[in-house]
């Protein structure tokens, strides 16, 4: 640095290089204005080209970790010379094009001591290049890097910052009502949005040891992504199970992706959705063929994001769970209220009535009058009754296959009759019953059981539901005094 210094000196006292010190100074002051790295990176190639009087720049970004260029910022270039010194074996011929030629001037610009990148200089416009232009270089592409340093700082804050808002809204979207359905659909597109990916997709695992996308978020219709799986025994598939995150470089290349939609996509991440130790699914969010590659932040975020969108998940699905469980104890609440007041109440009644009946005296028109009386309310002891048990069920979102049903229905009654009806099935019943047919049959149930619940001595109740070439058939006995059988149809 002395003998720069002392050559700087000698050509300012001769005069004929002066002008060239406060441009020096103005690039040096200049390429730390802007916090935004691409308009810091551009304004030093600009002001390279400058200062040096060169024809042609170009700043080349490397990637550390793949030792690939990643982008070109240049000055005074065509698009093909942009695309000709882009190509990776012309990058590879220079990989540390520090020095000076007549036609050709190159530094390397470090951040602390990794290489950031070079910076290319060709075609001076008076004369050829010369050690004094390397030394001036040499001076901007440290200050380069200060800046480029600072700029990197600004970026990767602001971009934690959004990942930060994106995940608390994601849980606030969770947690605050947005229905249980949709949840991992909003993972997935507020995920695609901040590491704008081409699509946000989220996979759960299935019974048979793979994975299935189950939510998808895409630009494009994203009904193609769900349904597909990963089969079991996927070297991906071990990792992810394993709770490991994966990072593929180019998905549509990659031997460990199997699914059919890889050719569509290149660089990619897939996180493990995991809380507690327990897997809830997979976040994927690959991009599009020839897309820029994730950096280490990008997956460092990511990773972040997911993890406490999984908490969110787990979260928001136990706040289901307990306003679910609160509708039950409601609802049993209301069907006991009916039947400890109303049905007791009617009963009684009821039974006054048909006793008064019996032993007036008067005319037939009055003893009809009573008749009428009586069957009103014995016809509204049922209803309440078959109310009661409607309330004893699971709310609309409970498994809905037939079989299901006809256990929803028996348990319901188990809580006023004091005992569990016995079930048997016989044929394939869900398979074979169509809908209308079992709603019949479930009203028949239900009444079977309202009835079976009125009668006295009533200690046992088998229920079978059989379905084959003849139809489906229901049988309803108690063991009352006398025994009751109901069948249908």
């Amino acid at each position: 640095m002395d003998e720069d210094a002392e050559a700087e000196d000698a050509d300012t006292e001769d005069g004929t290089k002066a002008p060239r010190l406060p441009m020096l100074l103005e690039a040096v002051l200049s390429v730390g204005t802007d916090l935004e790295l691409r308009a810091t990176l551009q304004h030093i190639v600009d002001s390279a080209t400058e200062l040096t009087g060169a024809r042609h720049g170009a700043l080349g970004v490397v990637d550390p970790e793949r030792h690939r260029l990643t982008e070109l910022f240049t000055s005074g270039m065509t698009d093909e010379e942009r695309q000709r010194i882009g190509r990776p074996d012309d990058l590879t011929a220079d990989a540390h094009p520090a020095g000076v030629t007549r036609d050709r001037l190159g530094v390397p610009i470090r951040v602390h001591t990794q290489v950031f990148g070079h910076l290319y200089l060709t075609e001076k416009r008076a004369g050829g290049f010369t050690e004094e232009d390397l030394a001036l270089l040499r001076v901007l592409a440290s200050q380069a890097g200060i800046a480029i340093g600072n700029a990197r700082l600004y970026e990767t804050a602001r971009k934690r910052e959004r990942w930060i808002e994106g995940a608390a809204a994601v849980t606030t979207a969770l947690l605050t009502g947005a229905p249980a359905e949709n949840a991992l659909t909003t993972v997935a597109e507020r995920a695609r949005i901040l590491a704008d990916a081409s699509a946000g997709v989220v996979l759960q695992p299935t019974e048979e040891g793979g994975m299935e996308i189950v939510a998808a978020s895409t630009m494009d219709d994203p009904g193609d992504l769900v349904g597909t799986t990963i089969a079991p025994g996927s070297p991906v598939l071990v990792q992810l199970l394993g709770g490991e995150p994966v990072f593929i470089e180019d998905s549509a290349t990659d031997p460990r992706m199997t699914t059919p939609v890889r050719s569509r996509f290149g660089p990619s991440m897939m996180l493990p959705l995991q809380s507690g130790g327990k897997l809830i699914g997979t976040l994927a969010l690959p991009r599009r063929r020839g897309g820029a590659p994730y950096s280490a932040v990008d997956r460092l975020l990511a990773s972040q994001f997911a993890s406490q969108a999984a908490l969110a998940l787990v979260l928001a699905d136990a706040r289901h769970d307990r306003e679910r469980l609160a509708v039950f104890e409601d609802r049993d609440r209301i069907a006991r209220d009916l039947h400890d007041l109303v049905v007791q109440r009617l009963f009684a009644t009821e039974m006054m009535l048909e006793s008064t009946r019996r032993r007036a005296a008067g005319s037939s028109d009055e003893n009809l009058l009573l008749g009428r009386a009586v069957d009103e309310l014995d016809s509204t002891i049922q209803e309440v009754r078959t109310t009661i048990f409607a309330l004893q069920q699971p709310p609309a979102d409970a498994p809905a296959s037939f079989r299901g049903r006809v256990l929803c229905e028996t348990g319901g009654a188990a809580a006023l009759l004091g005992f569990q009806p016995s079930v048997h099935f016989s044929g394939a019943v869900d398979t074979l019953v169509d809908e209308e047919t079992a709603d019949k049959l479930l009203a028949v149930l239900r009444g079977a059981l309202a009835a079976a619940h009125r009668r006295a001595g009533v200690g046992a109740i088998t229920v079978e539901v059989s379905a084959g070439e003849g139809g489906v058939r229901l049988r309803v006995e108690d063991d009352g005094a006398p025994p009751t059988t109901v069948t249908w149809p």
